[in-house]
Formats: C-alpha cells, structure tokens, sequence
C-alpha cells in the first residue's frame, strides 16, 4: 500500500483530498468533529516533514452553486485551534484566489479550499476541473475514505495528474487495513449485525457476507419486511413489499450455506412514532393493526447479545431501532454492550461501519471499547460487497 510514510515532503506542497463534511447547527458551530480529528494525523506528519499543507473537501449538498450554508470557511476557526497554527482560506478551489494562495504557501503552513461542490464539474468527476486542482499542488494524498466510493474530480480523477507522487494518507490506509481483516481475514466465528431502515440498503452486503459469515443477525426497520414476508402481521411498521419475495430467498441462500441468520423473536411497539407513545413488547409478527415496531425486544436483546458476545470478528452496520429517541434506544445500546464485551472479554476484532452505527457508538460513548469505528458508512459497505473504490484504485493504479 503505497502511503505517506514512503514520502519525505520536505519542501513539498501537498495536496490533500480530506472528508471534512461535518454536520453543522444553525448557527454553523460543528456538532461532530470525528471527521475532522480522523485527519490531523496526516496534516501534522507533512508539516513536521517541512511541507506545506492545501486541503480540499466538500460540505454538504449544494445546488448549482456556492451557498453560504455550505462554505467550509465556517469550520475555519476549529481547524486552526486543532492545529495550533492558522489556517489560510481560500474563498475558491481553482480559482485566482486559490492559485495565488497555494503559489505564495511557505512550509509548516496550511491552506483550505472552499467546497469542492460549489462546482458542478466536482461530483461529474470532470478532468479539466481535475487538472487545475493538480497544478495547486506537488503531491496528491487522498485521506478521505467517507468518499472514496464516489469517481469524482478531487478523489479519483486529479490522481491521474500525480504518477509517481500520490499517496493513502493514514486514515485512509487504516479504514482499508481494518475493511480487509474482516474481509479477508476474519477470525471464526465471523458475525455480522445488519439493521437500518431498509432491506433493499443492505442486499448486495447481506448476499456478499452469506459467503463469509457463521452468523448474520438481522434487525432494525429491514427485519419487518422479513417478518411480514414469513405471514406475519406488522402493523404500521416500515415494510417494503416489492423486497419480500427477495427477504424468502435470503433466508433459503443462508440455510443452504450453513449461515445461522438471526431475526428478532420480538419487538417494543409504540402506537405513534413518538419517544412518549405507549409502548409494550410483543412476538415479533403479532403486531397489532395500528402499532408500528421502533425497537427490538427483551427476548431478541439475550438472543443477539449470547451470539455476538461467541464471536471473534464482528461486523456491525446499523441500529437495531430508532435509537435516537431514549425510550428506543435499549435494543441499539445492548447489542453495543455485547460488542464490547465480546471485543473486551473474548478478544473479538470488532469493525463498526460509520453511518448510524457509529453515531449510536458515539452516542453511547463506547468509540474506544471497540476495535475500529469506520469514517465512510457508503464507502465501507461498498467495500464490503466486493467492490473497487474509485478512489482507491486512482492511489494503486
């Protein structure tokens, strides 16, 4: 893996793809800075090697233009206090601004370009947008892994400018190597955790870890569409009906493999998707008409947590309710408390796949009980169907 630590950057100006795409309150103070930190162990490796530092990322989903919303100029001042130094601001990614400021970037200094996004070229994955991004710098590093599944300009094209001078910057080269241990070298038994809304989300990574696991335990929204898809009654629980024929066929392709999958035996109804609704646990499948399932329950809870606490790899991707409402999180925090002490007590190597999972790890404050929290929720699953990253294969080409 070719990675910045095969570089001396010394009197260097290095370009660098980051994922500084936090989330922002109204009044544009920055509610998650993980994103952020994950990156400074790059930043700083350059500027102690004497080189100078150009960062470019994108904010959020502008259309068609700069918004002020989406400037990167208001994560400006937390950067310069997580650096210690002062960082410039270009108010533009190629333009006149940003030429002139990188020309005049001296070594130890740090640059950042405004949103990537603001142009349309960017998410086209455009080569002369590309090209001028490249003449900013002498090397390219990509350290974005939350965008390395995207063919974009900045994460996959502009590497086309650096043949012998692009780099994995650390995150990067981190997210790939724990991706691959599960991937490749996963400890027996192997057992992934998928929830989340939607069966048709996970269908690829469900029928891709059928080839890998010993078990997949399955909860969240998707597993209603399983139970309704068995005869069962789920009320006004998510349901996609066009995916139930395809939930039969998962469980006969993991019963023909050998793969123990593992749906709840009850669930926590609510008869309003309220935190304060009326709530009261029932067999999964005996849903009453106008109750909705937000949560697995007591049952399911010993049933997953007895499975993962077994396990030495374990792969999690999504909540098992809608663990941002308090009175719904229990399922979501048990099964977090069984990665723990599978990861704690019986040495499991355990992989948790950004998006929810990691909000929910972070929520609960559990991100240094497990092995590796990913920054790339997209970029990981892709990953883990068996597919090639744009962005990784521009770094390996």
């Amino acid at each position: 893996m070719r990675t910045i630590d095969q570089c001396n950057f010394k009197d260097k100006k290095a370009l660098i793809r980051v994922d500084f795409n936090v989330p922002l309150d109204k009044e544009f103070n920055i509610t998650d800075d993980k994103r952020m930190r994950a990156a400074l162990p790059t930043i700083t490796k350059i500027l102690n090697d004497g080189g100078a530092v150009i960062l470019m990322s994108h904010l959020g989903r502008p259309k068609g233009g700069p918004e002020d919303k989406y400037s990167l100029k208001h994560i400006l001042g937390d950067l310069s206090r997580m650096l210690d130094i002062e960082v410039k601001f270009a108010d533009d990614c190629i333009g006149e601004s940003a030429v002139e400021k990188a020309k005049n970037l001296s070594p130890g200094q740090v640059l950042l370009l405004e949103n990537l996004r603001f142009y349309k070229e960017e998410e086209k994955g455009d080569r002369d947008f590309a090209e001028k991004l490249s003449k900013l710098g002498d090397v390219y590093v990509n350290d974005a892994f939350g965008t390395a599944h995207r063919a974009h300009a900045s994460t996959a094209i502009v590497a086309e400018f650096f043949p012998n001078d692009k780099y994995f910057g650390y995150l990067m080269a981190e997210e790939l190597k724990n991706a691959e241990k599960v991937n490749h070298g996963a400890v027996k038994p192997f057992t992934a955790i998928m929830g989340g809304a939607k069966v048709s989300d996970k269908i690829l990574l469900i029928e891709s870890l059928l080839d890998k696991v010993d078990n997949l335990i399955i909860g969240g929204g998707m597993a209603y569409t399983f139970a309704k898809a068995q005869g069962g009654e789920i009320g006004t629980s998510l349901l996609e009906e066009d995916r139930m024929a395809l939930c039969l066929e998962l469980l006969d392709k993991a019963k023909a493999k050998g793969v123990n999958l593992y749906l709840p035996v009850d669930t926590v109804i609510a008869d309003k998707f309220d935190n304060d609704a009326a709530q009261k646990s029932v067999d999964s499948g005996a849903i009453p008409a106008d109750w909705m399932g937000l949560d697995i329950g007591p049952k399911t809870v010993a049933l997953f947590s007895d499975v993962i606490k077994g396990s030495k790899t374990l792969l999690w991707n999504g909540p098992m309710g809608v663990f941002e409402m308090a009175n719904f999180e229990h399922g979501t925090r048990a099964v977090a408390d069984a990665v723990v002490a599978a990861t704690k007590e019986n040495g499991a190597f355990s992989l948790i796949g950004g998006g929810d999972s990691a909000a929910a790890i972070a929520k609960f404050n559990l991100e240094d009980e497990v092995s590796y929290v990913s920054t790339g929720g997209g970029a990981l699953l892709e990953y883990m169907e068996g597919k090639e990253l744009p962005g990784v294969k521009a770094i390996n080409e």
